[in-house]
């Protein structure tokens, strides 16, 4: 589910950078945070998916 939210951000990320229309930012802080997540998980040794 991690992985899909990070997807699913990541898309919206780069569809505003195409469009130039963002949030005021608040899809860029979402995208770190989701990778953040992921990097913890991955640290952790978690399995991400």
């Amino acid at each position: 589910m991690l992985v899909t939210i990070a997807v699913v951000l990541i898309v919206l990320w780069l569809l505003g950078l195409l469009t130039s229309y963002t949030i005021s930012g608040f899809i860029h802080i979402l995208l770190v945070a989701a990778i953040i997540l992921v990097l913890v998980r991955i640290i952790q040794g978690r399995k991400v998916v």
